[in-house]
């Protein structure tokens, strides 16, 4: 049976209140902070509100990262806490060689601006962005970096967050597998952005290539499933009533006995979120989805109208 190692824990229910605040970094910003993160900004723009939202697996400083669309959903919400599941930057891929385009900066500044604001921001790195778990404790400007976290609900439920990579044993016993791994799904990534490039030129919005191959493969099935399981079961040894981990790119909430599996998804296949409303209900939101519906109803709009049109008074 898989155990969690042992990793500073923190508690979180009331995170602007109580406990003493951990040691803080400097808090300095650099100056592409305070620029806009997008010259001619539209408008006020509706912001939907949530009590908490996690997001991981968004792997900036790579090609495959979708920061358009993780932008979008950005500025679409507001939060009391934000947990930054892991793998946020792709250490990785940065020392094969620089990739860190403009929008990712602006990923960076918005992130920065919510904990600004207000927003209690908890980053829980992952094993791609593991060089942070030697922070660990430490605060940089309005952000906390904790190895794993307990959260409560809003209902009173107690959820354990971390990245989940500590269950996946082709990156916990043979690191060069995983790098290898890692190459292959690169290339799957490549050809992603080719499918995606043609699909823009006609008009289509995002469809991720890689999320369906995924499905379709037994093997990778066979190994989320397992992930799943092995992470819940680890969590009951916890005494928690449920757990919040991202890794393996694949949103879910399942129900594991008295444990509760939820797994945020990712910012390169899927683009998805796992959010707590005010009374403490959790959702997965699909941005690629909901963006697809969003540009099949505008692209339907012309032909209502002209229907409506030759209907007569």
């Amino acid at each position: 049976m898989a155990s969690l190692p042992e990793m500073p824990l923190v508690a979180l229910r009331n995170p602007g209140s109580g406990a003493k605040k951990p040691f803080s970094a400097p808090n300095t910003l650099p100056a592409w902070f305070h620029e806009d993160e997008d010259p001619k900004p539209a408008g006020p723009r509706q912001r939907t509100q949530y009590r908490t939202i996690w997001i991981s697996d968004i792997h900036l400083g790579t090609p495959g990262c979708n920061a358009d669309l993780l932008m979008d959903f950005l500025k679409s919400i507001e939060c009391e806490t934000l947990y930054l599941v892991g793998d946020i930057i792709d250490a990785w891929r940065l020392r094969k060689g620089w990739y860190w385009p403009p929008r990712h900066n602006d990923v960076v500044r918005r992130l920065l601006k919510m904990a600004k604001h207000g927003t209690h921001v908890v980053y829980v790195p992952g094993n791609h962005d593991e060089v942070l778990r030697d922070y660990t404790g430490l605060a940089f400007g309005d952000v906390t970096v904790a190895g794993e976290v307990i959260h409560e609900t809003a209902d009173g439920r107690r959820l354990l967050v971390l990245h989940g990579d500590q269950f996946d044993s082709i990156v916990l016993y043979a690191k060069w597998l995983a790098f290898l791994g890692d190459s292959a799904y690169e290339f799957l990534l490549k050809a992603n952005r080719v499918v995606n490039f043609f699909r823009r030129r006609f008009g289509l919005p995002y469809w991720s290539l890689a999320a369906h191959m995924k499905k379709r493969v037994k093997n990778a099935v066979s190994f989320i499933s397992k992930f799943e399981e092995v992470v819940a079961r680890a969590a009951a040894e916890r005494h928690v009533d449920g757990v919040v981990c991202g890794h393996i790119h694949s949103a879910e909430i399942r129900q594991f006995g008295d444990i509760i599996y939820y797994n945020d998804g990712d910012w390169v296949e899927s683009c998805t979120a796992l959010v707590e409303h005010a009374d403490g209900a959790m959702e997965i939101i699909d941005w690629a989805e909901r963006k697809r519906i969003e540009a099949a109803e505008a692209a339907a709009q012309p032909a209502r109208a002209a229907n409506l049109a030759l209907v007569p008074a």
